[in-house]
């Protein structure tokens, strides 16, 4: 006697839901239809493994700047230094750079601190906490230190979710630091607001996170 199975298609591994610090505050930042079509393309981007950072040579001039204590020598020839393509880019960004390495105050008072990545769970979803590097001053100060590099502005909710997730996972970002997020554009610094409640960041972000992975799965069917 013979029998015969049926030979099923093979289904494609299913791509859990995740995001990066990043990614995750620009889709916050969103609002309507945008937000899906946000996901849609991250989730692209994963499938694909594709991804290009333009600002990874400035970053590098800005801790060169902070770790040699000079001044922006680093920044200010940077620009000279990456492929014609992105001058104008970094044009934009070198002098809000500037203006905030200059804030930091006195060069001798503050050097750079080795932070770690964190990976948290916020509601159903993984999203990669990654500060660009710690800042450690004389006085015993320690910051966790995002730069933001978009022309606009960060957004509140922005600013709120990326402020939050830093300090929420600080203990192995950076211990007893405090996160900061610097508009790199306009120079200027960003830190938690006191009067948050905690509380309700996390049921909010909770929120934003539920909707995400929804919409992540909605871009495979």
């Amino acid at each position: 006697m013979t029998v015969t199975v049926p030979v099923l298609p093979s289904s494609t591994p299913a791509i859990p839901p995740y995001a990066t610090m990043l990614g995750f505050t620009r889709y916050v930042a969103r609002t309507g239809p945008a937000k899906a079509t946000f996901v849609g393309g991250l989730r692209r981007q994963r499938e694909r493994r594709t991804g290009f950072n333009p600002h990874g040579q400035l970053v590098k001039a800005l801790k060169a700047d902070v770790a040699f204590r000079t001044g922006g020598t680093y920044l200010t020839g940077v620009t000279e230094l990456v492929k014609p393509r992105w001058k104008p880019l970094y044009e934009a960004v070198s002098a809000g750079a500037l203006t905030y390495l200059h804030s930091l105050g006195d060069p001798e008072n503050v050097s750079l601190a080795q932070t770690r990545e964190a990976l948290a769970s916020v509601g159903p979803l993984a999203v990669k906490i990654n500060p660009h590097f710690g800042l450690r001053y004389e006085d015993g100060r320690r910051e966790a230190v995002r730069l933001h590099f978009d022309e606009e502005p960060p957004t509140p909710e922005a600013i709120t979710a990326t402020l939050h997730l830093m300090a929420r996972h600080m203990d192995q970002i950076l211990p007893n630091a405090d996160p900061v997020l610097v508009d790199l554009r306009r120079g200027t610094t960003h830190r938690l607001d006191p009067a948050a409640k905690t509380g309700d960041v996390e049921r909010w972000l909770a929120g934003e996170a539920a909707a995400f992975t929804a919409m992540w799965a909605a871009t495979a069917a």
